[in-house]
């Protein structure tokens, strides 16, 4: 006995084929409220096959049913956000593998677990930013590389969005940092190298170093005196708050100069002190004790004894020819500059630090 024939029926709602008093094969249905409308395939009753899920405000599901879900591969469009989605359904949801492009620019490419980023994929934010790695939740989990817009690269481990156990930094201006992570913060144990020199390998507490030098010390008397054109030697410390010498880091650069109280030059005074002063025509530059110097000339010392090489925090410097020099120092001179936290993506200018030394 032959099956029966599908044969094309309209009515209020449908118009399409049908067989056996049921909708199956191409047909156009529109929904009482006139809200939905779905053209495309049939098979007893239900969508099923290729079709194309309307709504009246725009948006739309086009791809494929199984047993009237949204079962397969397809395509949806939102037009309340303007975001659009390509890739696997499941029972109406978007799960499995695709690719969701959002209005403002960005894109997640990866898998999806009932509509939420769940498993690898690569992330591009509106600003060009990307992340390709692991989610969780939509959020960023797991292992991880991250782009940043300023050109700084990280790589490692993330928690809920926040960098969170071991990971490494490459920041533009060539710092690295490599260690651990708390809260999007270097906190831990943690190796910076900066790319002004400085290095420091220690602890770290919520994006700042947790021991270095916050301050320059000139061992000695108080009051050192010396005679033009004969050499005089100090010693420059570098300490903690606690008076204690910071172990952890190196590199860092001091710039150290030196001046000689300028006065302006009076009928008393003789012609042997007036050609001191003429001798260094050199331009004054002011001090932060009220009055202007004239520079006098540094250079280093070539003695150092043995007690003060196994001591790297003592820097030699005598006056003598030099306006002005460049000490390589292998402890900290100060505070945390260029070892700021991670916040900014800016890590500090230049290591340097001045100590002026006067004579009246």
């Amino acid at each position: 006995m032959a099956a029966p024939m599908a044969q094309k029926k309209a009515s209020r709602h449908y118009v399409g084929e049908v067989k056996t008093q049921l909708r199956h094969g191409y047909g156009v249905y529109v929904y009482a409220n006139s809200f939905f409308r779905y053209e495309g395939e049939w098979k007893n009753g239900k969508k099923h096959g290729r079709g194309k899920f309307l709504l009246k405000d725009g948006s739309y599901y086009e791809g494929e049913f199984v047993d009237g879900e949204m079962t397969g591969n397809g395509l949806q469009y939102w037009a309340s956000s303007g975001n659009t989605y390509s890739g696997e359904f499941q029972n109406g949801e978007i799960h499995g593998y695709g690719v969701m492009q959002y209005k403002n620019g960005g894109r997640y490419e990866g898998e999806f677990v009932f509509g939420i980023r769940e498993g690898h994929g690569l992330l591009v934010d509106k600003d060009g930013q990307t992340y390709r790695g692991g989610f969780h939740k939509n959020k960023k989990n797991g292992e991880g590389q991250m782009s940043f817009k300023n050109g700084d690269t990280f790589e490692g481990d993330w928690l809920l969005d926040k960098r969170q156990g071991h990971g490494v930094l490459h920041c533009v201006d060539g710092t690295i940092y490599e260690g651990q992570w708390r809260n999007d913060a270097f906190n831990g144990q943690g190796c910076m190298i900066h790319s002004s020199g400085v290095i420091y390998d220690g602890s770290w507490i919520n994006g700042h170093p947790d021991a270095v030098a916050k301050k320059m010390v000139i061992l000695g008397e108080d009051i050192m005196e010396f005679v033009q054109g004969s050499p005089v030697e100090f010693h420059v410390q570098l300490q903690s708050e606690e008076g204690e010498i910071p172990k952890n880091e190196n590199g860092r650069v001091l710039k150290i100069s030196a001046g000689i109280k300028y006065v302006q030059p009076t009928k008393k005074q003789t012609t042997s002190s007036s050609a001191v002063i003429e001798e260094f025509e050199g331009k004054t530059f002011q001090t932060p004790f009220g009055y202007e110097c004239i520079d006098y000339p540094l250079t280093s010392s070539t003695s150092v004894n043995n007690e003060q090489k196994d001591n790297p925090s003592f820097k030699i410097i005598s006056a003598s020819e030099s306006s002005s020099m460049l000490l390589h120092s292998v402890n900290s001179d100060q505070g945390t500059d260029g070892l700021h936290g991670p916040d900014d993506h800016h890590y500090g200018q230049e290591g340097i630090s001045f100590l002026e030394l006067l004579e009246e």
